[in-house]
């Protein structure tokens, strides 16, 4: 896969990574915005109350973090099918997502226990729904990457 596919195929997994964590936040009522806990946490932003914080600082730190995560995921993606280590379809997507998704809940698991103000929101469903969120995107990187080939 070179560069610019790469980059094109985070970007649709990312993207619909982020899409499906709205429509989960919609659904269930929860905070589940990846970006702004993300960007809250990197800017050390949250507010006294434990709330996530709204200033654009936050939420363009989030972005470029979630973004820049994302084609660290492809990256390995690609690496691993370019060493026959599974390949771009179904059956290695289901792998290559539950393998992103434990990696992804052992990232934020820590993130939070060290964090010295996390936010203030219930853990367990945000690393679950998280989890299933990782295998949205490997599918979104397999299908961009199989379309950019």
């Amino acid at each position: 896969m070179n560069g610019l596919n790469l980059i094109l195929a985070s970007v649709a997994g990312t993207s619909l990574m982020t899409a499906f964590m709205y429509i989960m936040t919609f659904l269930t009522d929860r905070i589940m915005n990846v970006v702004k806990i993300l960007g809250t946490m990197l800017t050390f932003q949250t507010s006294p109350d434990g709330k996530l914080s709204d200033r654009p600082r936050a939420i363009s730190v989030g972005i470029i973090a979630h973004y820049a995560i994302g084609i660290v995921f492809t990256l390995c993606y690609s690496l691993l099918w370019s060493r026959g280590v599974g390949q771009p379809d179904f059956q290695s997507g289901i792998w290559f997502g539950i393998g992103s998704g434990l990696v992804a809940i052992a990232f934020w698991y820590g993130l939070f226990a060290i964090h010295p103000n996390p936010p203030a929101i219930p853990l367990k469903p945000y690393l679950l729904t998280l989890f299933v969120a990782h295998i949205v995107f490997t599918f979104g990187v397999i299908i961009a990457y199989n379309q950019l080939k």
